[in-house]
């Protein structure tokens, strides 16, 4: 009797997928940005002027990044070549760059600070020193539990409130010092574990931790 061999393609099973094609698909680089009416652009071949109500600022960009306008009022991000680690990389960084310029410069940026502990307070006041260290003539007054008082002086582009002795609230049209600032002033007293005190930045929360007992 004859053997006659199947066929390999007749016992294997053919599967496709987009897995590879999408591999190197930056998911937010890709997203379009929604561009308010009162939003202009200046693009040149370092950087993105952005202009709106709040004033105007500059997102660097790279030789390999390209910016688009394929509809009216909708503004999209590229790269090149997205199989290089470096233009993958900088592809979300950059449409996040331009979406936090967008909104820093038509709503800016807010951000409340908590003071917990007995006998933390928060003033604003004027500044005697004025403009010269660089302040914009408004100081905040702390006090967070040491022998001295602390106090910081607010630079030009932060907007500082006290609404309650135990909060402030700043506010920025750039979200990058806008948190740097927070963050120097949640360094003069950190969050600590045991007893839950310190400066909270927005929505921050601990785990509390228990006092090991002898």
């Amino acid at each position: 009797m004859l053997f006659r061999p199947r066929l390999a393609s007749a016992t294997l099973r053919c599967f496709t997928t987009s897995a590879t094609a999408q591999a190197h698909v930056s998911h937010i680089g890709g997203k379009p940005i929604q561009v308010p009416q009162n939003v202009t652009f200046s693009p040149t071949s370092t950087e993105l002027q952005v202009e709106g109500p709040l004033g105007t600022t500059s997102v660097p960009l790279h030789p390999f990044v390209k910016i688009d306008f394929p509809q009216p009022n909708v503004l999209t991000v590229a790269v090149e070549d997205s199989d290089i680690k470096v233009q993958r990389q900088m592809w979300g960084t950059t449409r996040t760059l331009i979406f936090n310029a967008i909104t820093g410069m038509t709503e800016g940026f807010t951000v409340p600070l908590y003071l917990v502990g007995v006998g933390y307070r928060a003033a604003l006041e004027e500044d005697p020193r004025g403009t010269s260290d660089g302040g914009n003539g408004k100081r905040l007054h702390l006090r967070l539990g040491y022998s001295h008082s602390i106090f910081v002086p607010i630079p030009p582009h932060i907007k500082a409130e006290v609404p309650t002795p135990t909060k402030i609230a700043l506010s920025c049209t750039d979200k990058h010092l806008l948190g740097l600032f927070a963050a120097k002033i949640r360094g003069y007293r950190k969050p600590e574990p045991y007893k839950g005190k310190g400066i909270f930045v927005g929505d921050e929360k601990i785990r509390i931790k228990s006092v090991k007992k002898k």
